[in-house]
């Protein structure tokens, strides 16, 4: 019986030291404190991009050219080029031209993007489509791109401004899209003038 009892204690006194085998609450994979924003940072994350794009454009040109000539020849010396009357001639060229072209476009919209990749220095590489159907006309936005992950905000978003080799395409097709196409007979005639 005492040696049952010493045996207790010894196992009372040892059992606190040995390390304990309790599991975590959170995942191991996820190495972000529970206090951090939920922004992406791993492949198959989701982050919201804001598209914001403007450009404008302008150019100008202007020609404004002027050329005067003048010749004159009168009689000679000797019996037979004493005989040519006065000859005058005189004359010119203008040439006076100018161009201008202005081209402006904004595009806004939101979308969500999937993280695909994470390259050597830590950026993510995303790529997202969207696609919407109205009325009968569909537009489709896809996202190509490379962000820094300082560059997302506590909300999830970034501004498409800072995508590195951003690639963004808007298309759309349907009836009234349809209608903006060049038709037959226009196409014909640039070919012919």
């Amino acid at each position: 019986m005492l040696k049952f009892l010493v045996l207790t204690l010894t196992i009372a006194i040892l059992l606190p030291t040995l390390p304990s085998m309790a599991e975590s609450l959170w995942p191991a994979e996820q190495s972000k404190s529970i206090y951090a924003d939920k922004k992406a940072f791993k492949v198959g994350d989701l982050v919201t991009v804001i598209i914001v794009e403007s450009a404008v454009s302008s150019s100008s040109a202007s020609t404004n050219a002027k050329k005067d000539s003048e010749l004159e020849a009168g009689p000679g010396v000797g019996p037979i080029l004493e005989k040519i009357p006065l000859f005058k001639y005189s004359g010119g060229d203008a040439v006076k031209a100018s161009g201008a072209t202005t081209r402006s476009s904004k595009f806004v919209a939101k979308m969500t993007a999937r993280v695909v990749g994470i390259d050597a220095a830590g950026n993510l590489e995303i790529e997202g489509t969207k696609s919407v159907q109205t009325n009968k006309e569909n537009e489709e936005i896809k996202l190509t791109g490379i962000i820094r992950p300082q560059d997302i905000a506590p909300d999830n978003t970034v501004p498409s401004t800072c995508i590195a080799n951003a690639k963004i395409t808007h298309v759309g097709s349907g009836p009234v899209g349809s209608r903006q196409k060049e038709g037959l007979i226009s196409k014909i005639f640039k070919i012919l003038f």
